[in-house]
């Protein structure tokens, strides 16, 4: 059997990530910047000696944009895809579109500080983190993790908070630790699963 290999990546750089917007639900296109960072962690994975049998990403065209060109580097152009909103990222609600520096304006530094980075308080209309696991966590559990015990070396191109989901489980975060953890733009996270589904290794490619 093949290995359990499971490598998450968040989509490059944005044009909302570049104007300081939230974005959620919204489809902003990548910056020049994000294709390159698509392009370069297809690179790292292609140089590292990484192939995959199957990806999934969601139904936001800056992660399905990252996806393609990440596999055009690893020259996996074709490779399986399955798109699914439960990797959307985190839903902003009526912050979605907003300046964050309008928005400290409008509500507060408080309360918008606590709605970015509080686990179970959703923004108006919209979800808190802990919503967002509760959307990504079944999917996860139901549709790509057996594919990565069955051997398929498995690519999740995602969001901030949706692969935040995954990673809660993966490293035993605590609703506490899990908001600390950064995910760069386009940087590659290497997962080898044991086959009770925990971590025998893990390499962030961040550093």
């Amino acid at each position: 059997m093949s290995e359990r290999l499971l490598v998450l990546v968040r989509h490059g750089q944005s044009e909302w990530n570049l104007k300081n917007l939230f974005t959620g639900w919204r489809d902003p296109d990548l910056t020049e910047l994000g294709v390159e960072e698509a392009k370069t962690a297809g690179k790292r994975l292609k140089a590292d000696g990484y192939t995959f049998d199957i990806a999934f990403t969601s139904k936001l065209s800056r992660a399905q944009k990252t996806l393609d060109l990440a596999l055009a580097e690893l020259g996996q152009t074709g490779l399986p895809t399955i798109e699914n909103l439960a990797l959307n990222e985190r839903d902003y609600g009526e912050l979605s579109g907003l300046n964050k520096d309008d928005a400290r304006v409008k509500w507060g530094e408080e309360q918008v500080h606590i709605w970015r980075r509080s686990y179970d308080v959703p923004p108006p209309g919209g979800e808190s983190l802990k919503d967002t696991i509760a959307r990504t966590l079944p999917y996860y559990v139901t549709e790509i993790l057996p594919k990565v015990l069955q051997g398929n070396r498995t690519l999740v191109v995602a969001h901030g908070n949706s692969l935040r989901a995954l990673i809660m489980v993966l490293e035993k975060h605590t609703p506490e630790s899990i908001m600390k953890r950064e995910l760069l733009t386009g940087v590659p996270v290497i997962y080898r699963l044991k086959p009770d589904s925990t971590i025998e290794s893990v390499v962030d490619l961040a550093g």
